[in-house]
């Protein structure tokens, strides 16, 4: 798969509209301010997300870009990273922003506020789905597009150097970590944690993983697996970070080692760890470094 068949597999293009950003809220934390910023994703749909900006920034610093989990937890996403509910180990947006990064988390199509009927059921983002596939498109274009949207408002904020977007994600987020990454050349650097599964390998009912709602792309597999967008992230540098018993990334050394020789100019680091589908508090602090590293 190259960069060209990637945008094609991905269908009809979400036409961008002006951003017409809003501050709707402002609230000072302890290291940091979090702003609930309202803006325009596409016609006929503003969205809210979440900017967490350190106190006392003197010069442009890098902003970060944080996705959340899955989990089937459709009623929270951006508030977890933020730090205001949920698991504290998934706060990284609030650890980030801690850290002097500017940090941004957004909620995806289906969750939190993005959820149409308001419920903690799988169904509402089936709907996100179905009603795309029908009509020729993708729900992977959409996250896509929606995350392009949100780097289009990073750089329009004086308090952001432009050249130093990163991401970060776990499991849902993981994923996207690498997808967002060969989608939008932007993004310099970029951890994945806890995701690398290729997609044929859950084509089998008896497998212990499902195909990701958002990974459900006709023809997909015609033109590659996981491992091909991998191969897309440079010159983006990438660190994968691996729970050795998560099911989740039960590929993660197949996709390095076919992914690897792509990275010419940039970095693709692994790194494994002990324990299931986590992001511990060790994860967490090699994945801020990488990101000081390389940005």
């Amino acid at each position: 798969m190259n960069y060209k068949q990637f945008i094609k597999l991905l269908g009809p293009k979400t036409k961008k509209v002006k951003l017409k950003p809003k501050i709707i809220k402002s609230k000072k934390f302890e290291k940091f301010t979090l702003e609930t910023i309202e803006y325009n994703v596409e016609k006929n749909e503003r969205v809210r997300s979440l900017l967490l900006l350190p106190h006392n920034i003197i010069e442009k610093v890098p902003a970060i870009i944080c996705h959340h989990q899955h989990a089937s937890k459709y009623s929270i996403a951006k508030s977890e990273m933020a730090g205001l509910k949920g698991n504290n180990d998934l706060a990284y947006a609030k650890e980030l922003a801690e850290k002097g990064f500017v940090a941004f988390a957004p909620d995806a199509i289906a969750f939190e506020e993005r959820n149409k009927l308001k419920s903690n059921w799988w169904g509402v983002e089936y709907f996100e789905l179905a009603s795309r596939i029908i009509q020729g498109k993708t729900l992977l274009e959409k996250n896509l597009s929606d995350l392009s949207v949100a780097t289009d408002y990073l750089i329009t904020r004086s308090e952001i150097n432009k050249n130093k977007i990163g991401f970060i994600g776990h499991s849902y987020g993981g994923r996207m970590a690498i997808l967002f990454p060969a989608y939008d050349k932007r993004i310099k650097a970029s951890v994945s944690n806890c995701y690398a599964r290729k997609l044929k390998y859950s084509l089998d009912i008896n497998s212990n993983t499902r195909i990701p709602m958002e990974l459900v792309v006709p023809n997909l597999l015609k033109y590659g697996d996981f491992d091909q967008f991998a191969k897309l992230v440079p010159p983006c540098n990438l660190m994968l970070s691996v729970a050795k018993k998560d099911k989740w990334s039960q590929d993660a050394l197949k996709i390095y080692k076919y992914a690897k020789r792509f990275f010419k100019k940039s970095e693709l680091k692994i790194k494994f760890w002990p324990g299931k589908h986590s992001f511990k508090k060790k994860m967490r602090n090699e994945a801020y470094n990488f990101l000081t590293e390389k940005l």
